[in-house]
């Protein structure tokens, strides 16, 4: 309760509406039966005599004051209880979401994300059924079943006692069936993140399992996840069509003994046939009641399943925050960085280190190269910086500050970053370049264009900078891609802009104007690029080369050439390939 109170807080009026109002239903199904009885043996007596037209006319008009006050009751009770239960979920999604925002990168590897989709919807939606059905029966099936046992035992006592075994042996029935139900509806819904997953994987690569002709290998993929999740799904719901059969026999068998056995009294005169009619009904009811319980609680296993899901993300502890923050007024000014014997790992079991006592500074305004064999931690050492992860040991300062001590917003809208995986998102390519700057204008987003060599091409498209681009960015190149997103991080006019590899689709002469335009448009920003083609950071101030998550050289390109063994090798070794290329 103490992660869905704040959810439920805003609308405790709804919730408490709802229930109180079903009790007036309750009430009227519990009333009616009694007095249809009277009614009846009462009235055909006064009727023999000539005076019960009257009589059942009155019971009549009150009979339909009460079914009057019933189904004012039954639609109040529905409409607050779904209301209750729409706006709980709505909430809860959205608190789901906003805690999903908060996550650091460490955070999200721990969830798949099919998975996170899942529970943003399917779990979301298994927990709105429960509380909309647990506000409509949660007063209304043990009110009908206590009312109807009250009711029958003032009519027949002896006859109610037969109850007393029926009731236990259902309960026993329902509880072996839940216990089965809980571990079946978790497994259903880890093999529904296994088929989201697969479908967003595919639709995502739709273009690479094209190219690579493997349509029919990922249609039998997609076939075995979904067969698992149907086959799964079907083990789950053999609970829910082994309760509805028991119950129902077990409530005709109840009826038909209580028939029986009542038959008898009529006949030796214990209770006369109008009270025999009102006490099977209320032994319908009561029956009806505990089958609606019963359906209750297997809706619970099922959202209790999805709850226990949902709160693994609100539970989840965030391991970057502001918390510890010392200057959250603070924003970056300079763009001075300085790594101090930082060593990281992402994760803390692990023994060896992704960085091992990295140490070097970033003048305000300087050009960094960094470059190194794949996996020698390039892109982890950047990402270092906005505190995308916290270092293992050691410290990041940017203008003498340490990283944690600023707040993630002011020092992430100090830094300027364009990873590996370049991602545009569904709109218009001025929407997507408004990310750096919201209220950047059109001639401010022309110009960052300009500057990442993009405004030429986005001119030559029919709708400019309205075109809109699908999910992903998949209408454009994977060049024309890297300019687009260099352009929004351009737009934030950042102290520190970090290029990850996002040249790499572009041919050499557009990544030198590229290059040329920093030393104008962000001459006093910090900019650190890494890159596999040293041509890229040939120029730059200072070359950073690293080698299995150390530092093995640091200086010009002439110095690294002096110096630096594993620079000569890797500047060689692309030489020579321009070579043969040649």
């Amino acid at each position: 309760m103490k992660y869905y109170w704040k959810y439920i807080k805003p609308y405790k009026l709804y919730f408490i509406l709802g229930p109180i109002l079903m009790l007036t239903e309750v009430a009227g199904e519990i009333v009616l039966p009694k007095m249809m009885s009277i009614m009846v043996a009462d009235g055909v007596g006064e009727m023999a005599q000539g005076l019960g037209v009257g009589f059942i006319l009155t019971r009549a008009l009150i009979m339909l004051g009460f079914i009057a006050l019933m189904i004012t009751g039954g639609i109040g009770g529905h409409y607050f209880s779904i209301r209750a239960s729409v706006y709980f979920s709505s909430d809860l999604r959205q608190g789901l979401f906003e805690k999903v925002q908060k996550f650091s990168f460490k955070n999200i590897d721990n969830f798949s994300t099919g998975s996170l989709v899942t529970r943003l919807t399917n779990d979301i939606t298994q927990m709105q059924n429960m509380v909309r059905m647990l506000l409509i029966m949660a007063m209304r099936s043990p009110g009908m079943l206590i009312g109807g046992i009250i009711m029958a035992c003032s009519i027949n006592a002896r006859l109610a006692t037969i109850l007393l075994i029926i009731i236990p042996i259902l309960g026993g029935i329902v509880f072996l069936l839940l216990r089965t139900a809980f571990p079946r509806f978790r497994a259903m819904q880890k093999k529904l993140d296994n088929l989201n997953n697969g479908i967003q994987e595919n639709i995502t690569n739709v273009r690479v399992i094209k190219s690579f002709v493997r349509q029919d290998f990922e249609t039998e993929k997609f076939t075995t996840a979904n067969d698992d999740l149907m086959n799964t799904t079907l083990r789950a719901l053999k609970i829910v069509v082994t309760t509805m059969p028991i119950v129902t026999l077990a409530m005709n068998v109840t009826t038909i003994v209580m028939v029986w056995t009542g038959g008898h009294f009529v006949v030796d005169g214990t209770m006369d046939a109008a009270e025999l009619i009102a006490f099977t009904t209320y032994i319908t009811q009561i029956l009806m009641s505990l089958m609606m319980v019963s359906m209750l609680f297997l809706q619970m296993s099922r959202a209790l399943a999805s709850s226990s899901r949902i709160k693994e993300v609100l539970s989840t502890e965030v391991d970057l925050t502001d918390d510890d923050a010392k200057n959250k007024d603070l924003t970056v000014t300079r763009g001075r960085i300085e790594f101090k014997n930082v060593s990281f790992k992402y994760y803390t079991d692990k023994k060896e280190n992704v960085l091992t006592n990295i140490s070097f500074t970033a003048e305000p305004g300087e050009v960094v190269g960094i470059i190194g064999t794949t996996g020698s931690g390039k892109s982890s050492l950047v990402q270092l910086i906005p505190r995308l992860y916290d270092v293992t040991e050691g410290e990041v300062l940017v203008d003498g500050v340490n990283v944690k001590d600023y707040s993630l917003r002011h020092l992430r809208d100090g830094v300027g970053m364009v990873l590996q995986k370049n991602v545009l998102f569904s709109g218009s390519i001025a929407e997507n370049l408004r990310w750096g700057d919201e209220n950047a204008t059109d001639e401010e987003i022309r110009a960052a264009a300009d500057t990442a060599q993009a405004d030429m091409f986005v001119q030559n498209f029919t709708d400019g900078y309205d075109m809109e681009l699908g999910q992903g960015g998949v209408n454009v190149s994977g060049g024309q891609k890297q300019r687009l997103c260099i352009a929004r991080a351009l737009l934030k006019k950042p102290k520190i802009l970090i290029l990850d590899d996002s040249t790499s689709a572009v041919d050499t002469a557009t990544e030198a104007k590229i290059r040329a335009s920093f030393y104008t448009s962000l001459k006093d920003s910090t900019k650190i690029i890494i890159a596999q083609r040293i041509s890229s950071v040939i120029e730059a101030d200072k070359i950073v080369v690293l080698e299995d998550g150390q530092i093995s050289g640091i200086g010009t390109h002439d110095e690294l050439m002096q110096s630096c063994g594993e620079y000569r090798e890797i500047y060689y070794s692309q030489v020579d390939k321009e070579k043969e290329a040649v």
